[in-house]
């Protein structure tokens, strides 16, 4: 099983608007931890990257992690996974 190690997950809002694009999209087995700020899943690994990265949860030690406009992005899917719950 993948595991992508990303940034700006806060809290149980985030993780379920995480496995919520991430299952629209074909991945399975999604397991999201906002402590160890990691996404475990079955599937496509450069999709789930593209994808995280466009909700504002680039990857772990690239250039957009550290991207303020990705953190921005991350408070906005929060807000949807929230509503979601």
């Amino acid at each position: 099983m993948p595991t992508i190690n990303v940034v700006n997950i806060k809290c149980g809002g985030c993780a379920a608007g995480i496995k919520d694009k991430l299952s629209k999209n074909g991945l399975s087995n999604i397991e999201v931890s906002p402590d160890e700020q990691t996404v475990k899943f079955e599937g496509d690994e450069v999709l789930a990257e593209k994808l995280l990265n466009d909700m504002g949860y680039p990857k772990a030690g690239t250039k957009e992690a550290t991207n303020l406009i990705k953190k921005a992005k991350s408070y906005i899917s929060c807000m949807i996974g929230k509503s979601k719950k």
